[in-house]
Formats: C-alpha cells, sequence, structure tokens
C-alpha cells in the first residue's frame, strides 16, 4: 500500500517541495509525489492533466492519496465531488494536510455516508467559490487600476497625430481657427485648445501613445 501525494502548483508560492514539505510535516510517511504545474483548476479537470491521469492508473485498494487541501485536486466542484467518490468506490483513501481530514467508503452506516458526502460537498463548493472569488477580485482589480491609469492620462485626445501636425501648421501660416476646423474636421473649440497650448495637445498625445 502506498502514500501518493497529489500537488497541483499554479502560482510561484506553491511549489511541489513547499507541499511536500507541510505534508511530511503532518505526519505523512510519502512514497511518491505526482505534481502537475502551472495548470488552471478552474479549468483543467483533474483526469485531464498529465500527472493527474497518472493517479487514476497508480492508485489501488488499500493505497492513500494525500493532497493538501480539496482545492488542489480542483476548483470545479462537479469534479471534485466526482474524483473522491471515484477513488472511494475503488478503496483508495483521500486525505487532507489541511484539518487533516480522511475520506473513504469504509462506513456503510447511513449518517455517517451523508455527514460524509456533504463534506466533501462543502469542501469542492467552498473551493470553486474561493476561485471565482478571487477571478472577481482580480477582474475588479484590473478594473480599478485602468480607472487610475485613464484618470492620470486624462481625457482621450478628439485628434490624431496628423490633425494636430496639420492644425499646428496652419496656426503658423496664420489659417483662421473657422478654416482650420473646416479642413481638418474638428471642432472650433479643439483647434482653440490646442492653438492655447499645444505643448499639452502634444502632452495628451504622447499619454495616450497616439
Amino acid at each position: 500500500m502506498k502514500t501518493i501525494l497529489y500537488v497541483r502548483v499554479s502560482t510561484t508560492d506553491q511549489t511541489s517541495a513547499h507541499q511536500r514539505k507541510q505534508a511530511e510535516g503532518a505526519g505523512f510517511k510519502v512514497d511518491d509525489v505526482l505534481a502537475d504545474d502551472g495548470v488552471s483548476g478552474v479549468t483543467t479537470l483533474l483526469a485531464e492533466r498529465s500527472q493527474g491521469k497518472r493517479l487514476f492508473d497508480m492508485l489501488r485498494r488499500g493505497d492513500t492519496l494525500v493532497v493538501r487541501w480539496v482545492d488542489r485536486l480542483g476548483r470545479n466542484y462537479a469534479d471534485v465531488t466526482e474524483t473522491i467518490r471515484e477513488f472511494m468506490r475503488r478503496g483508495v483513501i483521500v486525505r487532507t494536510v489541511i484539518n487533516n481530514m480522511t475520506f473513504d467508503g469504509a462506513t456503510t452506516d447511513p449518517v455517517q455516508m451523508a455527514v460524509r458526502d456533504a463534506l466533501i460537498g462543502f469542501m469542492a463548493a467552498t473551493a470553486q467559490a474561493q476561485a471565482e472569488a478571487t477571478k472577481e477580485a482580480q477582474k475588479a482589480g484590473i478594473a480599478h487600476a485602468k480607472d487610475r491609469e485613464e484618470a492620470y492620462r486624462g481625457r482621450k485626445p478628439s485628434y490624431s497625430r496628423a490633425q494636430l501636425d496639420a492644425v499646428r501648421a496652419q496656426l503658423a501660416q496664420g489659417a483662421s481657427v473657422s478654416a482650420i476646423a473646416r479642413d481638418t474636421g474638428l471642432s472650433r473649440q479643439t483647434v482653440y485648445r490646442i492653438q492655447e497650448d499645444p505643448a499639452e495637445a502634444e502632452a495628451a498625445l504622447a499619454r495616450w501613445a497616439a
């Protein structure tokens, strides 16, 4: 009977070595480690990962599968719950380092089975909810950063590089604002702003990389 540690590494602070150290520190004697690096637990099911597939081939009745927490198996509720139940049907014991949870198919008591299955569902749902919350927080952070960037950059110029050059050239030649507006297709207000502060007009284009 073997004890296999499965590791899913999705960020730089979740190294295989770190997760193995945690498991051994919790008292697990690990015989083998299977690790999937840089794999999303949301979009990639366990059976679709290179090392995740090996788990289904390697684990035998009486073996123990150890994971840091159920989110290492995945962050998809349906996939995680079905995976744990499939391993239990095969006689594999699933254990977590965090909270020291144990899931197996040994019990036949209906109440204990109900509690076990409810706990599996709760943990899997929590893993997916955390992933969705993180995604929403990232989206909000990106939107906030974009808003701050746009606030710094100011209002986007209503003129292009070619139009700015044309306005400046015609102003230098003494053309009227109305004539320049007509020739360039810009509003008179825009031409006036360029005339009053050509340096800022140039800077605005530079901020917007136009």
